[in-house]
């Protein structure tokens, strides 16, 4: 299994930059950050519970995507832990969806 402390810092530094934005380009990418948020989550609940419908993190506002990203992030860092071989073609999809976000940004 590879080292899951770059995806922890990617999704980190992108909760971040989500958090620090101001309402108004917030506004225009609330929707990519709950989705990437959405998606991350989606990943570790797969990993943890083969065959189970995972559940969605809700629509809480764009004031806690950023929170809401990195909450998702680190659990699906957790969960590529106990992953097997399937672990790293999980984590490079991480990893480039975080990227992909961060540079529109």
């Amino acid at each position: 299994m590879s080292d899951r402390t770059p995806l922890d810092a990617a999704v980190e530094r992108l909760a971040d930059r989500f958090r620090a934005l101001p309402g108004s380009r917030l506004t225009r990418v609330a929707a990519d950050g709950l989705g990437l948020a959405r998606e991350l989550s989606s990943a570790a609940q797969r990993l943890e519970r083969p065959g189970v419908r995972p559940l969605l993190p809700p629509d809480d506002g764009m004031y806690v995507i950023g929170d809401q990203l990195a909450v998702a992030g680190h659990d699906l860092a957790e969960a590529l832990a106990g992953a097997g071989g399937e672990g790293d073609e999980v984590l490079d999809w991480a990893l480039r969806k975080v990227a992909e976000l961060d540079r529109r940004l």
